[in-house]
Parts: structure tokens; sequence; C-alpha cells
């Protein structure tokens, strides 16, 4: 819970409704000596007054004493996680009225709202509309910049950023998220040199473990950013075979080298399905169906545990600890019930019109 701000708070509201310390003093029912002494902090209002100061300031109870409720680390998880099923099993407007509740509710806890909007980012497709859909992008577009304003953790800012210029592309405002984007992610900025000068700090001050911990975290991040850059490079370049192609076979070695298909089926699965992209739109029907069939072996993998949970294995052993500083924890942002859906999406793509009706594809 952050600190009381009453006395603050009643001058603020009072000089608001532009009255005098006795204008309010009468309405209360006490004399201006006793307002005097609230807004000076000497005394507090008796605890049957706070109702009614409250009503005649109209605002809540807690906007009047200044009470911001606040949720922990595994609080913020438990609700993520709850509203994540909800989005899963219930109508979509009641998962959608419970978000917006304790949205309400927590509105000064900042790293919460911030995985609202994430939870939004995640679920906004099942909106029985587009626009509906596009409504709740831009409602967390709105929670981004009131974390922005108002938050002064410089790491819960600088998420917020980043996930209001993801909202702004799937908007279809490309101009904004460039805006944002483009002079934090100028690769000859300094900036791109903080983990080297952490682990070099690390060192120093002998703290060995916490260089090697983070190390590990960061190649493993890297690696993950490698296959996501990749898969980035097919899809704008899928007319230019030769370079699909040497992209698609040394990433492929890559993912072997590190076993990225049972480390992260994820993004494995990501990126083999835009291999089959790829092929396909080229005519190259059966590499298109063998990097069909991998894809199909990650899914698999995601589908078979019984929760899908970030991990690591034993090349990357330190991981646990760097992953419990996730605002989710190990937890994946979305139910096993949209790995489904997004599958039976990911079969319909177009590009696979020419091989849907051969029997490895229906199988």
């Amino acid at each position: 819970m952050n600190k009381l701000n009453l006395p603050d708070n009643i001058i603020r509201l009072r000089r608001k409704k532009k009255l005098t310390q006795e204008e309010l003093a009468d309405f209360m029912g006490v004399t201006k000596a006793s307002v005097s002494k609230w807004e000076k902090g000497v005394n507090t209002p008796d605890l049957l007054l706070l109702p009614q100061l409250a009503a005649f300031f109209d605002v809540t109870v807690d906007e009047l004493i200044g009470y911001e409720a606040q949720l922990s680390r595994e609080q913020i998880r438990r609700q993520y996680a709850e509203l994540s099923k909800d989005f899963a099993t219930l109508p979509f407007a009641a998962a959608l009225e419970k978000t917006r509740a304790l949205a309400h509710k927590y509105y000064a806890c900042y790293p919460f709202l911030l995985q609202l909007s994430v939870l939004y980012w995640n679920h906004y497709m099942l909106a029985e509309t587009e626009e509906e859909g596009k409504s709740l992008l831009q409602e967390g577009v709105g929670w981004c910049n009131r974390i922005l304003e108002n938050c002064g953790d410089v790491g819960v800012c600088g998420d917020a950023m980043v996930l209001r210029a993801g909202l702004h592309i799937q908007l279809g405002k490309a101009a904004e998220a460039i805006e944002a984007l483009e002079p934090s992610a100028n690769p000859s900025r300094l900036a791109g040199q903080n983990g080297t000068l952490l682990v070099r700090a690390y060192q120093l001050a002998g703290e060995t473990q916490k260089a090697r911990s983070y190390v590990q975290a960061k190649h493993y991040l890297d690696l993950l950013n490698l296959i996501g850059d990749a898969i980035l490079t097919l899809s704008l370049n899928e007319n230019d075979m030769a370079q699909c192609e040497e992209t698609i076979r040394r990433i492929t070695g890559i993912m072997e080298l590190y076993h990225l298909e049972a480390l992260h089926p994820n993004v494995a699965a990501q990126f083999h399905f835009q291999s089959a992209i790829v092929y396909a739109v080229n005519g190259r029907e059966g590499e298109a169906l063998v990097s069909l069939s991998r894809f199909k072996k990650c899914v698999n993998r995601l589908l078979e545990t019984e929760q899908i949970k970030f991990h690591g294995d034993e090349f990357f052993n330190q991981l646990d600890e760097w992953i419990d500083r996730f605002p989710l924890g190990s937890m994946a942002p979305r139910d096993k019930s949209f790995v489904r859906q997004n599958l039976r999406e990911a079969l319909a793509h177009p590009a696979f019109d020419s091989i849907r009706e051969r029997d490895e594809f229906q199988r």
C-alpha cells in the first residue's frame, strides 16, 4: 500500500471546488480550526465523516485518503492466469467485464496495468466484431499512456513504451510505432552495450554467480531473437529463394545444435511455419510439407504438456532464477486453447492452397 495522503488531498479537492476552509467546515458541521488541522496533518477527520467528505468531493473514500491498491508479483501472475482462462472459457463480454473491474480497482498498480495490456493484445481477436477488437487495443494503448505519464519505474515504463508500439502496429498505426521505437532501436546506440557492461560490473564487484546467470540469460534471449530475426528475413524475402534457402539452412543448423524444438517449441514452430510458406509460394511443395511436418511436431510438444511454460535445459541450466523475474514467471501469456485456434488459422493460410488436398497435408 502506498503512503496515505489525506491532508494534501483535502487541500487539493477543496481548492478544486474553490471553497474556503470555513465553507467546507460549515458543510461538514465542524469548525474552521478542525479543517485547518486536517489539512496540516495534525488531526484526521472522524472515521464516520470520511464517507460524507468523500461524497461531497465526488470521490471514493480510497481516493480521498490516497489509498492505492497494489498487487505483489505473485498476485499479478495469479490474476493474469485466471483472466487468461476466463477469456478461453467464459463469454467474451463476461471476461472483459471482469478485466475492466480489476483495472479500475488496481488503476495505480502499474505493473498489473501493463500485464492487462498484454492480456488484451493476446486476446483481442476473440471480440465479436473487428471494431470491438480495435477498441480493446486502443484501451490497452490508454493504459500504457497512463503508465508512461505516472509510473516512476524505468523498467515498467520501458516495457509500456514497447507494448504501446506493438498495439499501434496491431491497429495499423505504423507512424506512431516508428516514432516511438526508431530512436531506441538504433543498433549503434551505446544502450546496446549495457548487458556487457553489467557483466563486467558484476565481475568487478565479485558477484561471479550473478555474472554467469546474466550471461546465460542473455545468451538464451539472443538465440531467440536470432530466430525471430530469421523469421522476419524469410517473410521479407520470400521471392528471393536463394536468400531464403541459405537462411533456412543456417538457422536449422543452429536450432538443431541448441535443441531448440524442445527448448522453445513455440519459436521453433514459428520458424518452420514461415519456412513452409516460403517453399509453398515458390512451388517447392515437397520442402513445404517437410517444414509443416516439423511445425506439427513443435505444436504437439506444446499441446502435450499440462501447462505451457518457459524453461531451460542441460545447457541453459541457470535460467530458473532469471525466468522467475518475468512479470508472468514461467507462465505462457495464452492458454493452450489458443494454440489450437492458431493452428487452425495457420493451416488455412492461402500459401498452402496448392497442397491442401494432398494426404500429407491432410494428416
